[in-house]
């Protein structure tokens, strides 16, 4: 395992740690909104503090981005480390076991690193670039999808962002009747690992933020599958508009939903 791929997965079993243990008391979980229908919780916040520490422990230079804590500037501003530390946070407020951490190095600008760990499943999903994917340890690949038929998708619902539901919803409608099913789980981060372990098919979403996909996004071009946003290029990264799956599905979904989406979802 790469040196730093090993600190990532340090950092993400530590805060697993903490997630956990406060899994079992959720009375004693402080929930706070810091924006519309956006939770945070003290368990967020020590979840980071000690990702934080854990990175810069060994990487005292570098820098680092989080959810809750935002911009850490270090000396060497090549290694940028991008940070969720409670992905689901709504699911782990409600005590619907389905959350994770995400951890993702950047190298001048490109993901090098990248670990999701899903703390109630001890379930660990990493790659580095150039090496393939892996879950605790074993290959994963995309799935063999080459059309929408008999696949099952996966997506978030634009809760930040409700002035795109119309145009979500028939996003929606316009793959909905070209598949077997479409899940909606409650965490990104989980959704892309999911594409690239081939348990879902694809993802797609509006409005994410880059600590969101930036794990997910080596995951899955890792274990063989395409990022792309709404419109096939790769502008996912400042957009938040993101698809990702099998090459050719990626087309698939994207030609389904172009004709139907406005035009600030397709920049």
């Amino acid at each position: 395992m790469h040196p730093m791929l090993n600190i990532a997965v340090r950092a993400a079993r530590n805060a697993g740690k903490v997630i956990l243990r406060a899994s079992e008391d959720l009375s004693r979980v402080e929930a706070t909104q810091k924006g519309t229908n956006d939770l945070v919780t003290n368990i967020d916040k020590d979840a980071e503090s000690i990702i934080r520490d854990t990175i810069l422990k060994s990487y005292p230079d570098h820098a680092i981005v989080g959810e809750e804590f935002g911009h850490h500037e270090g000396k060497d501003a090549d290694y940028l480390w991008v940070i969720d530390p409670l992905d689901g946070t709504t699911n782990f407020v409600k005590g619907i076991p389905h959350y994770a951490v995400s951890i993702a190095l950047r190298v001048k600008g490109r993901v090098e690193q990248a670990v999701v760990y899903d703390p109630i499943r001890d379930e660990l999903f990493t790659a580095s670039r150039g090496q393939g994917a892996q879950l605790n340890n074993k290959r994963i690949r995309v799935s063999k999808s080459i059309e929408l038929q008999g696949t099952v998708l996966a997506t978030g619902f634009p809760f930040k962002q409700k002035h795109h539901m119309d145009a979500y919803l028939e996003a929606f409608k316009a793959l909905f009747i070209h598949t077997a099913d479409i899940r909606r789980a409650g965490s990104a981060a989980l959704d892309m690992a999911y594409v690239a372990a081939g348990r879902v098919d694809g993802f797609f979403e509006i409005g994410l933020k880059p600590w969101d996909t930036a794990a997910g996004e080596l995951l899955v071009k890792e274990a063989g599958g395409m990022v792309t946003d709404f419109a096939g290029g790769a502008n996912f990264n400042r957009s938040g508009n993101i698809i990702c799956g099998a090459p050719k599905l990626c087309q698939a979904i994207v030609k389904e939903i172009r004709p139907v989406l406005t035009e600030s979802l397709l920049k």
